[in-house]
């Protein structure tokens, strides 16, 4: 039996309207006929109905454009397949009660910006006290024991300090991406987990801009978070990893996309 397709257009003022907004820069002063290559540009890539909605100088010799046009193109939804993430999310209160009744211990965590990456606000979100967007870090629950390492940790001090602590998952935040520089880094990681032993012993979270969690299974890790995570969706899933480890738990009772 053929499964029912469903088709899917871009929504703008109406339904299947195909109206899309987009943004880019060109390498060329703000003028009239900047715009006019900029409506051009979108015309090449098979827009019809371009209107540029918005033009402004980005710096020496560059342009800023904002446009709207029509993309006459559809997609099928029911043909998408993709690993997602499924968590059954507790509240603070009752996943710590399920720590202390389940695991009877706390959870331990260690995170890091590697590599040559300097951001930390990623990784301080989640594990710093105060979280952020009225989420609470995992500093703050009293059964996790939360290290926060900071920027710039090589691949092999992270994995090195994630063994002295007997860490239950180790989160690898990767912030910058030019070049795909964060898949590079995170590669090394895996290279180093995996000779260090942590591979498949400790949970592997990579997170960051541009990371999902079908990246983060590509590249080895166990689990991806991108942008929109709250610290209590790594704590949830954290935990339940440790009770599917430990037996007190069925594997795959609240994820689905994990790893055979």
């Amino acid at each position: 039996m053929t499964a029912q397709r469903q088709l899917l257009r871009a929504y703008g003022d109406r339904r299947d309207d195909g109206i899309i907004q987009l943004s880019f820069t060109l390498p060329v002063p703000l003028s009239e006929k900047a715009k006019e290559a900029a409506s051009r540009f979108c015309a090449a890539l098979g827009l019809t109905d371009v209107k540029v909605a918005a033009a402004e100088r980005a710096a020496d010799e560059y342009t800023f454009f904002i446009v709207y046009a029509r993309a006459n193109v559809s997609i099928d939804y029911a043909a998408i397949s993709t690993p997602e993430l499924v968590i059954k999310k507790l509240g603070f209160d009752e996943l710590n009660a399920l720590i202390e009744e389940k695991i009877a211990r706390r959870v331990v965590v260690v995170g890091a910006c590697t590599g040559t990456d300097t951001h930390t606000v990623g990784i301080d979100a989640i594990l710093n006290m105060k979280g952020f967007s009225g989420d609470y870090g995992l500093e703050r629950y009293p059964w996790f024991d939360a290290h926060n390492l900071g920027s710039q940790v090589p691949n092999v001090e992270l994995v090195r300090i994630a063994k002295e602590k007997k860490a239950d998952a180790v989160l690898v935040s990767q912030v910058v991406t030019q070049r795909d520089v964060h898949k590079d880094n995170s590669r090394q990681f895996i290279e180093e987990a995996t000779k260090g032993g942590l591979k498949g012993q400790v949970a592997l979270l990579l997170g960051g801009p541009r990371v999902d969690h079908a990246l983060a299974l590509e590249l080895g890790f166990d689990a991806g978070f991108g942008p929109g995570t709250k610290p209590s969706d790594v704590a949830n899933y954290v935990v339940h990893r440790v009770l599917q480890k430990i037996g007190k738990e069925a594997r795959g009772a609240h994820f689905e996309g994990e790893p055979s």
